[in-house]
C-alpha cells in the first residue's frame, strides 16, 4: 500500500541552509522556503526581513513516509540549528528567524511536542529549549530566486 505524500514545516533560521540540510534526507520528495506564522497577507522577503510581518522564514517539505518518517525530520530539525536561542540563529536575529515547528495535524503536534520534551530531557541543552510548536497556516512562497539558494549558488560558481 502507497502512503500518500506528507507536509511538514520547519522555522530554524535564515531558510536557506535548512532548506539545504532538508534537501538531503531521503524520502524527500520536494523542499520549498517561504513564510509563515504572521499576520500579513502575502508578505516579500523584504516584509519579512523588516519584521513588520510577524512571520517566521520556513522551509516546507514533502516526504515519503514510506521512507522517513516525520520522526526522522525532526531529529534533523533539531540537529540543524539551536533551539535554545530566541529569535536567533547565529549572526541572523529577529523574529523571522525564530525556531519553530509548525504542524499539519495532530500526530504531527503530539509527536513534536514529545520530541522537544524528551531533548529537553536529555540534557543535551543547558538552557531551555524556547521552539514554538504552532499549528500550519498559511504559508506564502518566496520568490523564485530564494529557492533551493545555496544549490544554484554552488552552480553558478563552477
Amino acid at each position: 500500500m502507497n502512503l500518500p505524500i506528507e507536509k511538514a514545516t520547519f522555522g530554524a533560521g535564515c531558510f536557506w541552509g535548512v532548506e539545504a540540510a532538508f534537501r538531503e534526507v531521503k524520502g524527500v520528495v520536494s523542499t520549498s522556503v517561504g513564510y509563515m506564522g504572521g499576520d500579513f497577507p502575502n508578505p516579500s522577503y523584504l516584509d519579512v526581513l523588516a519584521r513588520i510581518t510577524g512571520h517566521a522564514e520556513v522551509v516546507q517539505v514533502e516526504y515519503d513516509p514510506q521512507y522517513v518518517s516525520y520522526e526522522d525530520l525532526l531529529a534533523v530539525f533539531w540537529d540543524i540549528h539551536d533551539p535554545t536561542t530566541l529569535n536567533r540563529q547565529g549572526p541572523d536575529r529577529g523574529e523571522q528567524y525564530r525556531s519553530v515547528i509548525f504542524f499539519h495535524n495532530a500526530q504531527q503536534a503530539e509527536a513534536a511536542r514529545r520530541s522537544k520534551a524528551k531533548l529537553q530531557m536529555s540534557g543535551r541543552f543547558t538552557k531551555d529549549i524556547v521552539t514554538q510548536i504552532m499549528p500550519a497556516g498559511e504559508y506564502y512562497l518566496a520568490t523564485e530566486e530564494h529557492q533551493q539558494y545555496f544549490e544554484k549558488k554552488e552552480r553558478m560558481s563552477l
